[in-house]
């Protein structure tokens, strides 16, 4: 596999053409609508786009829907969270069936998971003198995969954090008052999971795994087909860290932006991470038939 061509983006500037694979709607923690997305992709002129929201599909037949209508290639997709033991691993899924009913059962039962969890995370931060209200959060997720970004958004509501980073690391994070562990569900279940869908798994974010190469090599045995090695909170040195890991391991190296709304974090603008055009070559010459 020979290496894509790419810098990364200097400004937060979106490119006409642009390919952006992970990023987040309503449907789970990300503040625009599956249809305002794709109209917002389409004002800026990107070509390709992937909605990942967590653990969920529930947003891919309304964003297909306005797609159609648009120059937009959508990407359905999804990103699972995994834990067992040590960080989260994330595993994105690329093309999935989201008519699979294996699948929606299973993504039904951890959006289950999901709200004990975050039931979880509010008693101990409410035990812990912060008034965070899980009904209100609720109500904000909607019918949407709830997660901590949102309880992240309530504690700066409140004051008690002044940014999305500022709440993750002083209260959501292990070892943090506010850190419940999810139930267990391994990353290579997650890659079988995929995989037995049609999807094309491939591993997001790598350096939040902090041990990339064991991650990799965990993974490639149980069928992991990619690597996000273009992603907006990486440097040049982290992007040719990355791409040289998959090359090794013959991995298509993805990427995006992870983008969940305006002001979410630095780096995470729609559509300023530089993905090369034979990304998506790589990756259409996999999708399921």
């Amino acid at each position: 596999m020979t290496a894509p061509e790419s810098s990364s983006q200097s400004d937060s500037t979106p490119r006409t053409g642009a390919i952006d694979l992970h990023t987040h709607t309503t449907a789970s923690d990300g503040l625009l609508s599956p249809a305002s997305l794709v109209h917002e992709a389409s004002r800026r002129g990107i070509a390709v786009l992937g909605i990942t929201d967590h653990d969920t599909l529930d947003g891919l037949a309304g964003a297909e829907l306005t797609a159609a209508a648009t120059a937009v290639t959508l990407v359905p997709g999804v990103e699972l969270s995994t834990t067992i033991q040590g960080p989260e691993i994330h595993i994105l899924g690329y093309f999935v069936n989201r008519h699979d009913p294996m699948l929606v059962e299973r993504l039904a039962s951890l959006a289950r998971d999901r709200v004990h969890r975050i039931t979880n995370v509010v008693r101990l931060l409410n035990d812990a003198g912060y008034a965070v209200d899980l009904d209100a959060m609720l109500v904000q997720a909607d019918e949407g995969s709830i997660g901590r970004p949102h309880v992240a958004r309530a504690l700066i509501e409140l004051g008690a954090a002044s940014d999305m980073n500022d709440a993750f690391t002083r209260f959501l994070r292990r070892g943090t008052v506010g850190w419940a562990p999810r139930s267990p569900f391994t990353a290579e279940e997650a890659v079988g999971m995929l995989l037995d869908n049609g999807a094309i798994p491939v591993l997001a974010h790598p350096f939040s795994t902090r041990d990339v190469e064991g991650t990799v090599n965990r993974l490639v045995p149980a069928g992991l087909r990619g690597l996000e090695v273009y992603y907006g909170e990486y440097d040049d040195a982290q992007q040719r860290e990355l791409l040289e890991t998959a090359l090794h391991h013959r991995l298509i190296p993805t990427g995006g932006s992870d983008f969940h709304g305006p002001r979410f974090r630095d780096g995470r603008d729609l559509g300023t991470v530089d993905v090369p055009a034979a990304v998506w070559e790589q990756l259409l010459a996999l999708r399921p038939d």
